[in-house]
């Protein structure tokens, strides 16, 4: 088993790519925080400690096989929710962004893309020797914990500098870059 600091680590590591996909929200809404946006912080670290605990349990059944597809999924949710704000960018009268990471749906959608790539973690937790349910009890509670603080965070950062970036750049183009950049991200690491 890990120390608390390679945990933290971990958690911090994990938590990045909501991190991105918050700051690019708080970009697009440049608005407070409101119920629903709490809701996507909440789901972003619910999903980031629920898919290391899929992997540690897929582990000993199909472990080779989520480990062999993991990465193309993240990237193909990833691509087609940034492809999709980029091309509808480029082609509304950017006004009113049709982009929404208030509704549940876009938020269900971007935790899962966000998170997937942490199946693999569930892998490799088995391999660092967490051989029972209970012992992923610290890692899985910091994972989901710190990818939610980081969201809130993310979220205040995008919404303090949105009406910056948005009086420069197109932020649902912006968004929707960075989502396929993270896409080609997790693509590129586990290739």
């Amino acid at each position: 088993m890990i120390s608390v600091f390679d945990v933290f680590v971990l958690s911090v590591a994990l938590a990045m790519d909501c991190f991105t996909v918050s700051i690019m929200s708080g970009v697009v809404l440049r608005r407070g925080v409101t119920a629903k946006v709490w809701r996507m912080a909440v789901l972003f670290g619910v999903f980031q400690a629920l898919m290391p605990l899929l992997g540690w349990l897929a582990t000993a059944r199909l472990g080779h096989y989520v480990a062999a597809v993991d990465h193309w999924v993240a990237f193909a949710l990833l691509s087609f929710v940034g492809g999709k704000m980029v091309w509808e960018s480029l082609r509304g009268d950017g006004n009113h962004p049709t982009f929404d990471p208030l509704r549940l749906r876009t938020q269900l959608l971007l935790a899962v893309a966000t998170s997937i790539d942490a199946l693999a973690v569930g892998v490799s937790l088995v391999c660092l020797g967490y051989d029972h349910a209970w012992q992923l009890s610290l890692p899985l509670t910091m994972i989901g914990v710190m990818s939610t603080v980081l969201s809130l965070a993310g979220y205040f950062l995008g919404v303090r500098f949105g009406r910056v970036v948005s009086k420069r750049l197109k932020p649902e183009l912006v968004g929707g870059l960075l989502l396929l950049i993270i896409g080609v991200k997790v693509l590129l690491s586990h290739l």
